[in-house]
């Protein structure tokens, strides 16, 4: 009986404590329940499970940037120095378990609100993502590379006139040793309040499909298996037509635009302005990078061949399109790294106890004009020193010689020369000068503290 006692006792002392132990959510319903290890890896605060496979980390990132600007000519718009918040992001990302990633990014920079990475992605299959959201297009490596890990303040201008950047889609990316594979379709660009408030009214108003775009991209990586260095080839295409996240009034028009490399300076001399009657626009890309030890190098040529429709105002197809050249040396010892899923650079392997310094040059190059377009031309020499303090903390010197050419006019907004008067003059066809001198070219140097944690 005493046996039979101790045995119900012992039952009932289990079922309490495994009562107890169960974990209900906040409507009640019982839930499992998983206890985490947290700590900072390189300064991110990351909670993870040893049994489940579940990890949760932050993403945040801050980055305070100023200019100043001088040598432009006389007759050019004064520009502004200038300070400014250029990033200010937030992101929590997730791996639920082996097969399951989540994220969820924004930017408050300047006070502004703007969607950036929203991200259901599967990974129960090997080599292989599949994912869908509000997500970078696997097209141009500098494009895709995270502003964290960029050699230079800016991207090269023509990244900003023509690679695409963020688009509501699917994509799936296969990467294992030397070939790295990814096919996409995207929609839309969601972003703020600006572009919504665009896509609600194209589709209210004016009942306008969406529309989309096809990316593919191939890269070959030769060098897969060596310890210290890495070879890129890669090329990328991508199949556009008109999207609705434009204003109503610009909707089948096609418009590129950059500014100088430059943030701070709002002006963009190199815009193409809205062209009429824009059918679709075929994108591709050649690219070449690599590192070995602490040197990384990477160029690439972009060309865009935008196609009308018969009845638009001027049928040609025009071409658009631009090149750079960079490099950059750590000089501390330390070494550069290749990111062999996202098939990108990443972070540095720093080889001195104060971090590195990273010597930059780049040369760049873009081209708006064709045919009765002219959206201007332009090029830039650039010199960076990037101070890596730590896995956290980064500095960023940039020096760049800007040199517009007499068609970079803002849309006809900027001044570009003198005319026969000597008056300054934003007529492109107006410009005289004995010496030939036309366009707005002026230096920068801008400097950015930057903290990720």
């Amino acid at each position: 009986m005493r046996k039979i006692l101790l045995i119900l006792a012992t039952l009932t002392i289990a079922a309490t404590a495994a009562f107890a132990q169960q974990k209900y959510n906040q409507y009640g319903v019982a839930v499992q329940s998983d206890r985490l290890d947290v700590e900072a890896q390189d300064g991110i605060l990351v909670m993870e499970s040893p049994v489940s496979g579940y990890k949760l980390w932050f993403d945040v990132r801050a980055q305070a940037d100023g200019a100043v600007y001088f040598g432009a000519p006389d007759y050019a718009d004064a520009i502004g120095n200038g300070t400014s918040i250029r990033r200010a992001r937030f992101a929590v990302k997730g791996q639920i378990d082996e097969k399951w990633y989540g994220e969820f990014d924004m930017d408050l920079a300047n006070g502004l609100v703007e969607l950036k990475d929203a991200i259901i992605r599967y990974t129960g299959i090997p080599n292989l993502d599949l994912q869908v959201g509000n997500f970078k297009e696997n097209f141009s490596i500098q494009r895709n590379t995270t502003s964290r890990y960029l050699q230079f303040m800016e991207r090269p201008m023509v990244c900003s006139a023509l690679a695409p950047s963020r688009h509501l889609g699917v994509n799936a990316k296969y990467a294992k040793d030397w070939i790295w594979i990814s096919a996409g379709a995207f929609t839309t660009e969601i972003a703020g309040e600006e572009e919504w408030t665009n896509i609600a009214d194209n589709n209210k108003d004016y009942g306008r499909n969406s529309g989309y775009s096809l990316t593919g991209k191939l890269v070959f990586r030769p060098l897969y298996n060596a310890k210290n260095a890495s070879l890129h080839i890669g090329g990328a295409v991508s199949y556009r037509t008109p999207i609705t996240s434009v204003a109503t009034g610009e909707y089948g028009f096609y418009r590129a635009s950059a500014r100088n490399s430059t943030s701070i300076n709002r002006k963009k001399y190199l815009d193409t302005n809205t062209l009429p009657g824009y059918d679709h626009n075929l994108l591709w890309t050649a690219e070449l990078a690599g590192h070995w030890g602490g040197l990384r190098y990477e160029a690439a040529y972009i060309g865009d061949n935008v196609f009308f429709k018969p009845d638009a105002v001027d049928p040609a197809t025009k071409h658009f399109g631009g090149w750079y050249v960079q490099a950059g040396y750590l000089l501390f010892g330390g070494s550069q790294r290749y990111d062999a899923n996202g098939g990108k650079y990443t972070k540095i392997r720093p080889g001195g106890k104060c971090g590195d310094l990273e010597l930059c040059l780049r040369y760049e190059t873009v081209d708006l004009n064709d045919g009765e377009v002219f959206g201007g031309s332009a090029e830039a020499y650039a010199v960076g020193l990037n101070w890596w303090v730590n896995n956290n903390v980064k500095f960023q010197l940039n020096y760049q010689f800007n040199n517009n050419d007499r068609y970079a006019n803002g849309k006809g907004k900027l001044n570009v020369g003198h005319d026969a008067s000597g008056a300054p003059t934003k007529d492109y066809t107006k410009v005289v000068d004995p010496a030939g001198k036309a366009g707005v070219d002026y230096s920068m140097i801008a400097l950015r503290c930057e903290i990720d944690f």
